[in-house]
């Protein structure tokens, strides 16, 4: 790997770092504090509730940055939509830190709070997009897999910063905890955009867009054009995102609400879990792109599926027995066996469904429309369902198993990708079957 490759992955891996490293603690934010700081008149159900739900609106936003700055990529280029997008999420999560709380200033805090995650929504609809293209459209062919797998690496470092900043300052007293130590982790974002900004400046165009602008074949329309000759494309895309998407919040948000609230468990032993699996990750998602680099997109993305689904019984069961050992298993199987071993090979097999001219367009805007789906409210409906299920969590459970179900019949009935030619204008009709 030569060092302009190694710049490619490195500027694709600290966007996805940063950005997942914004949402990340903005989730457990939401678990854990911003219910009593931003909502303290509601009881303690409720407060969660509607922590959770500023958590999801973030992902309403998504779509609108996708659809927005991926026109903006088709057209203009990769590279620059990519530093735009970085100081977006990365100033919107700073920005949190500084919020004054209800305390304060009353309703104007939630309100506040609610503007910048809309903020951070609307950059980060096109950053995880941009970064994956970026990689794939510099990649050695054969290696698609490999080099997008950089961007989803880079967001489980970003997870695994965002735990272990949090577990650090959420071990201060619960008093000075709420009072400063809450913003400490949202301010350290700035680190990341500093030096997110100092590689991507650094990164030269993809050879794919830089052969499309030399040639002046930019798409004038590009939302219309994606739109109407990628149709299956779009859903399959909207279809795959659940599982993946869903459980890659329910499982590190949700649960650290639920095992700390509801079964008892010290917040330290929850994040410790969450820790180990983002760290085994680091392993797994190169291990199933290479994979599907070898045998094919959709037989790793449908059989990680379909081992969620059939985990999602057993994971309750030993997280059930609040014994630290069984919970850790829980959560690696859960995070690094089943969500990435659809968030691996998902970066080149979404890039790959669309032509280059409309690539960005695409993989952006059908992306985030399937986080609307998913991710989003997946918090918020498992901590709703397990309220209906009077603090049982088989209505998530059965939750978790839709959703992969769901995605794997998505997967199932789109196109294999992995042979396509990255290159064409159009790869509608290139593709393996």
């Amino acid at each position: 790997m030569d060092a302009s490759h190694r710049r490619v992955i490195l500027a694709s891996a600290v966007g996805s770092a940063l950005e997942w490293y914004d949402f990340f603690i903005y989730g457990m934010a939401a678990a854990l504090v911003f219910g009593d700081l931003f909502f303290p008149q509601a009881d303690p159900g409720v407060g969660t509730l509607l922590a959770f739900a500023t958590f999801g609106v973030g992902f309403f936003a998504r779509p609108f940055g996708g659809l927005v700055f991926g026109r903006l990529g088709d057209r203009i280029g990769r590279k620059p939509v990519l530093v735009i997008t970085l100081m977006l999420v990365g100033g919107g999560t700073f920005l949190i830190g500084l919020l004054p709380t209800y305390e304060s200033v009353g309703l104007w805090a939630p309100v506040m709070l609610v503007v910048l995650r809309l903020l951070q929504g609307f950059g980060a609809g096109a950053e995880y997009g941009g970064a994956v293209i970026m990689a794939v459209e510099h990649a050695p062919p054969g290696k698609r897999g490999l080099f997008g797998s950089w961007a989803p690496i880079g967001v489980t470092v970003g997870n695994l910063l965002a735990a272990g900043v949090f577990a650090i300052f959420s071990s201060l007293p619960t008093e000075d905890f709420l009072a400063w130590g809450w913003r400490i982790p949202f301010l350290l974002s700035v680190v990341l955009i500093a030096f997110g900004f100092y590689i991507r400046a650094k990164v030269a165009e993809t050879p794919v867009f830089s052969e499309i602008a030399a040639n002046n074949k930019a798409a004038r329309s590009p939302v219309k054009e994606a739109l109407r000759k990628h149709p299956r494309e779009f859903l399959v895309v909207v279809g795959a995102r659940l599982a993946e998407n869903g459980l890659g919040y329910l499982f590190p948000v949700f649960t650290l609400s639920y095992m700390t609230q509801t079964l008892g468990m010290d917040k330290s032993i929850v994040l410790a879990g969450i820790m180990s699996a983002h760290a085994l990750s680091l392993i797994t998602i190169p291990l199933f792109s290479t994979l599907s680099d070898r045998i094919g997109r959709r037989p790793v993305y449908m059989g990680a599926a379909l081992f969620s689904a059939a985990w999602a019984i057993p994971f309750f069961l030993l997280v059930n027995t609040g014994t630290p050992v069984l919970v850790w298993f829980a959560l690696i199987l859960a995070i690094s066996v089943g969500v990435c071993g659809m968030f691996g090979p998902q970066a080149a097999y979404f890039a790959e469904m669309f032509g280059a001219r409309l690539r960005y367009t695409g993989f952006a805007l059908a992306r985030e429309l399937g986080s609307i789906l998913a991710g989003g409210p997946a918090p918020f409906i498992a901590a709703l369902l397990l309220t209906w299920w009077g603090g049982a969590p088989w209505g998530v459970a059965g939750y978790i198993i839709v959703l992969s179900l769901i995605t794997a019949t998505a997967v199932y009935f789109g196109p294999e990708t992995y042979r396509a030619d990255i290159t064409a204008e159009s790869n509608s009709d290139d593709r393996a079957r």
